[in-house]
């Protein structure tokens, strides 16, 4: 999403418009989010969790600028190359230029967008934003439940779920606890797809030496942020086909003119998008065919080579 922000009680965050229903003794992933990326929609304790990992990796911010390049190159394909026409951006996050629905009808404004949230200062800005614009909506619902965004009334307006569509899950699931059971949640998000549908992917990659003392500081400002390994990763992907390049660090994910290159953090972001060929196992016995499995396990493993 994207859109102007004002003034908040601190100087620097969230319209007055979006401040009920607000915890301000808890930092906000998305408002932290917002400030690492240079925007104005966050309190003192926002930037406070956000220097508890700032101040063991002072890139790190960068890696909220490689989710944004990530998502807008994997939308970018999706309208453009694959011919989706409709989307679900689960954890949207705050406005910021280049949002998905803005990427996509610059391609084709025929496309339809469901963006999905829990954090009612997204939900304000999103919902003031989008007042007229039949072709998107925004609705509140956790990934962790993902009943609650697939079987959402305001979902199925927009979303025809016997047609493909992608789904995009940026920068959520590194913000799932083991206990939360990431794999498993991801495998209710492919359950939902339909056969031709697409899913992308990105999260943080705890293979750097530096991922151990960031993932700390990470827990200790915001209470999440979890830098798992590419196996791990690859799990969220299971019995899908994988796009080329599969999955590899996000920069290294079909990178165009206005991708970073080479930066000091690149090797702690990793991204991907899968294609669903086939119904899933409740629906067809034929799902977990092996030539899915195996085109899935090959691709993975060329890509994470040619990333490391």
């Amino acid at each position: 999403m994207s859109g102007g922000s004002r003034s908040g009680p601190d100087g620097q965050g969230a319209r007055s418009g979006a401040h009920r229903d607000l915890n301000f003794t808890r930092p906000s992933i998305a408002r932290v989010y917002d400030y690492v990326l240079g925007g104005r929609d966050h309190f003192e304790i926002d930037r406070r969790a956000a220097h508890s990992f700032l101040n063991v990796v002072p890139e790190a911010g960068q890696l909220a600028k490689d989710n944004r390049h990530f998502i807008r190159r994997s939308v970018r394909f999706m309208v453009g190359e694959a011919r989706i026409r409709q989307i679900i951006d689960i954890g949207s996050g705050l406005p910021t230029a280049g949002n998905v629905h803005q990427v996509a009808h610059a391609i084709d404004p025929s496309v339809r967008v469901v963006y999905v949230d829990n954090d009612p200062m997204v939900l304000a800005h999103a919902r003031a934003m989008l007042d007229e614009d039949d072709q998107t909506t925004v609705i509140t619902a956790d990934l962790r439940a993902p009943e609650t965004i697939f079987d959402d009334p305001e979902t199925h307006k927009l979303i025809d779920t016997d047609q493909p569509f992608g789904v995009l899950i940026a920068g959520i699931l590194h913000h799932l606890s083991d206990e939360d059971d990431p794999t498993g949640v991801a495998a209710e998000v492919k359950e939902r797809l339909t056969p031709g549908s697409y899913l992308a992917i990105s999260n943080f990659l705890g293979d750097d030496p530096r991922a151990r003392d960031l993932e700390r500081g990470f827990i200790d400002g915001l209470g999440s942020g979890r830098f798992r390994t590419w196996d791990e990763n690859r799990s969220y992907f299971e019995g899908l086909e994988m796009v080329p390049p599969g999955l590899v660090y996000a920069n290294r994910w079909r990178p165009d003119e206005d991708t970073p290159k080479d930066h000091p953090v690149e090797a702690l972001y990793l991204g991907g998008v899968g294609r669903k060929t086939r119904p899933s196992a409740r629906r067809s016995s034929t799902c977990r065919s092996s030539g899915v499995t195996t085109r899935f396990t090959t691709e993975l493993n060329t890509s994470s080579r040619s990333a490391k």
